[in-house]
């Protein structure tokens, strides 16, 4: 569920993992410095991704105020009041947030930290702070980050990416691949001379880089688990999945069109993408006459709940969990929200670890006035497992789907 905001840190996180660098008050440079920059990367990122620019980038430089406003009234367009706070009642259902986060003041707060600039698909148009440093390392890794999305634009319908609903996972799976791709070309162009797609030490570095900068983001730091995780998956899984496509498949072109990642499975799991193990399409019908707020969470939420179920410092993704689809809707009532959330699995294996494991958790810490079950019934073909969390008086209660 956390979407745009990805393409809002880019630069605070990236900048900060693969140059180390510090943020400092830079004198302001002008426009012409920017664009004198712009054009001594567009060749580099032409070769490197292996693309050419249809037309010259479009940038634009504007005040951490305009971008400020700019970005508050497209926040405004994609997430209506009514997702936000749906948004915060699955997390919160699920345990996961607190029920006092203020989910838009987060998102603003998390745009107050970003530096350096960032490509907004919507609008085609690279922008640019006033006031960065643009002799900087930093800036320039984070310019040609951007400039690979810039790119991207040219061949890909970007704002139609963006703008998918109802299935997050999905919108998570294409998001890594335009981040991976970003991120891996612009460490081969801050990097040359050094083989990326097999030195695996210069990728644990840059993980361990990137989870080290949470730290030094105040906001990000104090930021929920479920929305850092979701935050940072496109960047590290999506480089690492990038890696393995341009490893393997460096023949059959671009990781684009039909060649896009459908599942944060496949992401996670490349094996799978090979393969197409394609996602399960879980039917899951409204109960009651008003039909609430659907989605998808994916393997990557899934692993993100079961750590915070457990207590455990490390979201584990090494192995697959045996996901085979999903689908939860929210519903609203006069006793509080509630929700039904349909998961397959892949074997009842799979189904039964997470019914003894975070299903048995998730009972376990069930909120004062609500009731939680978690069952085994088969979901759409699949062995499977059905989660509802709702108010004990709910009406809902009496016809599950």
């Amino acid at each position: 569920m956390v979407h745009r905001l990805r393409r809002v840190v880019t630069a605070a996180l990236l900048g900060a993992a693969a140059l180390a660098a510090c943020r400092g008050e830079a004198p302001g440079e002008s426009g012409d410095a920017v664009g004198r920059l712009v054009d001594s990367l567009r060749p580099a990122v032409e070769r490197t991704v292996g693309l050419p620019f249809k037309a010259p980038p479009r940038f634009a430089v504007r005040s951490r105020a305009q971008v400020a406003t700019y970005l508050a009234t497209k926040l405004d367009e994609e997430l209506s009041p009514e997702r936000l706070a749906a948004m915060h009642d699955v997390y919160r259902l699920l345990g996961q947030v607190p029920d006092s986060l203020d989910i838009r003041r987060l998102l603003t707060a998390l745009y107050e930290e970003q530096v350096a600039g960032f490509f907004d698909p919507d609008s085609g148009m690279l922008f640019v702070y006033e006031g960065s440093d643009v002799k900087s390392a930093q800036f320039k890794f984070v310019l040609a980050h951007e400039l690979v999305h810039a790119l991207q634009y040219d061949y890909l319908a970007l704002d139609s990416i963006m703008h998918q609903r109802r299935d997050s996972d999905r919108l998570a799976a294409a998001q890594a691949m335009l981040e991976g791709q970003a991120t891996l070309a612009s460490m081969k162009m801050m990097v040359p001379g050094r083989d990326l797609l097999n030195d695996d030490a210069i990728w644990e570095t840059f993980r361990e880089q990137l989870l080290a900068a949470r730290g030094s983001m105040q906001v990000f730091a104090e930021t929920p688990r479920v929305l850092q995780e979701g935050l940072i998956f496109p960047y590290l899984a999506g480089a690492e999945f990038v890696r393995w496509y341009e490893r393997n498949r460096a023949e059959a072109g671009q990781p684009y069109g039909a060649a896009i990642p459908v599942s944060t499975e496949q992401v996670l799991h490349p094996q799978r993408y090979a393969r197409r193990d394609m996602p399960v399409d879980v039917p899951l019908d409204t109960v009651g006459a008003e039909p609430g707020e659907s989605d998808v969470m994916g393997e990557m939420g899934l692993a993100v709940l079961s750590a915070d179920m457990a207590g455990n410092e490390v979201v584990s993704t090494t192995v697959p969990i045996g996901w085979a689809g999903d689908r939860y809707r929210l519903y609203q009532s006069p006793e509080g929200p509630a929700l039904v959330w349909l998961i397959a699995w892949d074997d009842q294996r799979a189904a039964d670890r997470f019914l003894v494991g975070t299903g048995t958790r998730l009972s376990a810490g069930a909120r004062p006035g609500y009731r939680t079950a978690v069952e085994a019934r088969e979901v759409a073909g699949h062995p499977g497992t059905r989660v509802v969390i709702a108010p004990i008086d709910w009406a809902g209660w009496s016809a599950l789907p």
